[in-house]
Formats: C-alpha cells, sequence, structure tokens
C-alpha cells in the first residue's frame, strides 16, 4: 500500500501564500507522476497542477503564474507553492500519485481556506 500524508493547509486572507506538501511512503515502485488536485464546494475535483518523475509540470489555468509545483524524488515528497492566492482557491486540496502502472493513490485532502 501507498501512504500520502498532506501538510500545510491552513486559513490565509487574499493575497497570502501557503506552501503544501505531500510525503509518499509504503511500496513506492517507479512513481510515475504526482500532482494536486482540488475540490471546492459544489465543484468537481480538478487538476491544479503536476510533476512527473523527470520534472516536467504542467498547471491549470486558473493558477499559473500564481502556484509552482516541486518534487524532492530522494524523500517521495512533492511540494505546491501558492502565492497571491485568493478567495476562488477555496478547497480541499488533494495529493496523487500515479506509478508506471498507472495506478493511482489518494491523499486524505487538507483544506485551504483563503478569505476576501
Amino acid at each position: 500500500q501507498v501512504q500520502l500524508v498532506e501538510s500545510g493547509g491552513g486559513l490565509v486572507q487574499a493575497g497570502g501564500s501557503l506552501r503544501l506538501s505531500c510525503a509518499a511512503s509504503g511500496s513506492i515502485f517507479s512513481i510515475n507522476a504526482m500532482g494536486w488536485y482540488r475540490q471546492g464546494p459544489g465543484k468537481e475535483r480538478e487538476l491544479v497542477a503536476g510533476i512527473t518523475s523527470g520534472g516536467s509540470t504542467k498547471y491549470s489555468d486558473s493558477v499559473k503564474g500564481r502556484f509552482t509545483i516541486s518534487r524532492d524524488n530522494a524523500k517521495s515528497t512533492v511540494y505546491l507553492q501558492m502565492n497571491s492566492l485568493k478567495p476562488e482557491d477555496t478547497a480541499v486540496y488533494y495529493c496523487n500519485l500515479e506509478n508506471r502502472w498507472g495506478t493511482e493513490y489518494w491523499g486524505q485532502g487538507t483544506q485551504v481556506t483563503v478569505s476576501s
């Protein structure tokens, strides 16, 4: 089994910053990609940012230029630096891991609330 433990969520004012972390442990074999998704109130879960084992990144249009995803392969940890936060960024943020066989794992989620 793979465990993903997220941390770093919280309450912040608009314009502020937060950094999310996700540490993977357990039966980790050949991680293909890790990423962050979010689900706002009454909304579907959406991809926020992803990063491959080779370091290629992708972002949703709504966070480009404000969020940065990075990873520490040695620690099997992925980070999401979130700057210039907006109230519409309020959501539960979930860490995702995909291995080379396409199996996906999810964290328990961490709440991010941005007040106006």
